[in-house]
């Protein structure tokens, strides 16, 4: 079968509504108690509404002498064309040299598909599974996990009541605030042979306030940014101190000369604990091979601030839009500009001594026969927060992809040997998790 499940383009969204339909069958052969949830409608910039792809959520078990997890996963992926660069359809998984190549292989239908096997192997085995094992999977991950909120909300006294573990194996413990800022000016796009040098573009307005927000040495020069993070304890710099990383092999994976840090500390806590700005792109500018001399009237910038503990979305909406509109101010331009917060996610930080944690490092060292690194890490996981308020579970985050997967990125991929060994820690983890004494939930 070949989904592609993008949440972000509406166009797509049949796909999505297949997709979802086809892990709930899935779910239904291996006997689950599956239900396909409906949260409702998508509103639109143009006011037009959308159906939201339908929550899977399933159960495998009914003994209340065990424990009860909940598994959340996501099976919408980021837009991928094979002009973009990739070296293979990026919607036919492709193996090549022991990894699978394709969009949504790491993030996350595999991680999704590793659970949904984990089950199946007990079952296989005719093993009754070590704890009931409960599924949320969604389709709009990738742009929000819009309307999940409230299912959870929902359900907290019904499906999530009797959960005592929430496990997610998406990659991520940090949160985005994603913006949109966008410049109109002309009432149409404009010919620069023809009116270059009798209008304020647009465009030159856009890059002069987006080179505003972050310094070449990667300082965040909105103002308040900076002076919200936590102070970095004793503790965990000892932590980063003792990870293993190898920052030579950190640079040819990713194909640069030189990192914005040059020791291991600094670099770990910029990468997991510390926010910073990124820009994402242009929209309504020429990026098409060729030449178009054309001056864009309207132009928006897609940038996100990646969001730590003590940090609030709500402030950071208001510190970047006051200050943008201030810079934006003084360049006295004719132009308009609209600044939008489209998701606000707020920051996550887990107790790595909870015996759920204590429960994933057994599992790790009966596969994997190491300890594991403990880590944080910067993805946009919206509803990990949710989670917690809502549902007031323990979480924990495992994921079994690579660094060097390409997330969001050409070539995604997962290796088969994660894959495989990673289906294989979810099974030990269900049995570990099987062993935490009652008293300690």
């Amino acid at each position: 079968f070949k989904f592609e499940s993008d949440s972000s383009n509406i166009l797509k969204r049949p796909d999505l509504h297949r997709m979802m339909e086809m892990v709930a069958q899935k779910l239904r052969l291996m006997g689950g108690t599956v239900e396909l949830v409906d949260i409702g409608e998508q509103e639109l910039p143009d006011g037009q509404t959308l159906a939201l792809p339908k929550v899977v959520t399933a159960k495998f078990g009914t003994d209340t002498n065990k424990h009860t997890v909940c598994v959340y996963g996501h099976v919408d992926v980021q837009p991928a064309k094979l002009e973009d660069g990739w070296a293979t359809d990026p919607y036919n998984l492709t193996d090549i040299n022991g990894n699978l190549y394709g969009r949504g292989a790491s993030d996350n239908k595999a991680p999704v598909l590793a659970w949904i096997h984990a089950v199946e192997a007990y079952q296989t085995l005719n093993m009754e599974l070590p704890v009931n094992v409960k599924f949320v999977i969604e389709g709009m991950e990738e742009t929000g996990s819009n309307g999940l909120d409230a299912m959870i909300l929902a359900q907290r006294d019904t499906f999530f009541s009797d959960v005592d573990y929430i496990i997610i194996s998406d990659c991520g413990w940090l949160r985005n605030c994603y913006f949109y800022a966008e410049v109109e000016g002309p009432k149409q796009d404009l010919h620069s042979g023809v009116y270059g040098g009798t209008v304020i573009e647009p465009m030159t307005d856009l890059i002069g306030i987006l080179d505003t927000l972050i310094s070449p040495s990667g300082k965040i020069l909105v103002p308040g940014i900076r002076e919200a993070v936590a102070p970095l304890t004793d503790e965990e710099w000892k932590l980063y101190q003792d990870i293993q990383f190898d920052m030579d092999n950190y640079k040819n994976k990713i194909g640069v000369s030189q990192l914005m840090y040059s020791n291991k500390v600094d670099l770990l806590a910029h990468m997991w604990r510390y926010p910073t700005v990124s820009i994402h792109g242009i929209e309504g500018a020429f990026s098409d091979p060729g030449t178009k001399t054309v001056i864009p009237a309207k132009v928006t910038a897609k940038f996100s601030i990646r969001q730590v503990p003590n940090m609030d979305p709500a402030m950071v909406k208001k510190q970047v839009t006051d200050y943008l509109q201030s810079v934006f101010a003084k360049r006295k331009s004719p132009n308009k500009l609209k600044v939008t917060m489209v998701i606000g996610a707020k920051p996550w930080l887990a107790d790595p001594q909870h015996p759920l944690y204590e429960a994933g490092k057994a599992a790790v060292k009966r596969v994997f026969d190491v300890d594991p690194d403990l880590i944080r890490e910067g993805g946009t996981i919206p509803i990990a927060k949710t989670f917690e308020d809502v549902t007031g579970k323990s979480i924990i985050m495992m994921p079994i992809g690579g660094f060097d997967d390409g997330l969001h990125s050409q070539n995604e991929k997962i290796s088969r040997y994660n894959y495989i060994e990673g289906t294989k820690l979810f099974i030990a983890y269900l049995y570990e998790v099987s062993q935490i004494k009652k008293t300690t939930v």
